[in-house]
């Protein structure tokens, strides 16, 4: 089924109407002459979370506890006591921490990225149909 608007307010009508009628946003195939937030949000409306965010949290988890670990087993095994300066100070290994907390952090939302959107498949970024200046809204009916 595919409806085709050439005004953006029967678009969005519709798209309420499609997401109210038990439709979700993995059923539809939504092409717009350019971006709009108002889309977004409907979507957001209707559509659970992303899970991103827990790649996320892994990855800084990852990367804090790594950074902790690093330099207490760098120092245990190679101590360089000088001046009385304690063996493990932890007040300057926050710094090693928290630079692998954003470094993991931020690699693992990319693999998350990946991992969620399927990708690299460039046949699902390329759209072979052009629709021009309509707003097109395309339904699989078999996953209802």
């Amino acid at each position: 089924m595919e409806y085709q608007f050439e005004d953006k307010a029967g678009f969005m009508a519709k798209l309420k109407e499609l997401f109210e009628s038990g439709y979700s946003y993995e059923q539809m195939q939504i092409y717009m002459p350019n971006g709009d937030h108002d889309v977004e949000h409907l979507i957001e409306k209707y559509h659970k979370p992303s899970p991103l965010k827990y790649f996320t949290l892994a990855g800084g988890l990852t990367g804090c506890i790594t950074g902790y670990l690093f330099t207490t087993y760098t120092a245990y095994h190679w101590p360089l006591i000088t001046g009385g300066k304690p063996l493990f100070s932890f007040a300057p290994y926050t710094i090693i921490a928290f630079e692998l907390t954003i470094l993991f952090g931020a690699l693992f939302s990319f693999a998350g990225i990946m991992i969620l959107g399927k990708l690299p498949k460039v046949s699902k970024m390329l759209t072979p149909i052009d629709h021009g200046n309509y707003f097109v809204i395309k339904i699989d009916e078999e996953e209802k």
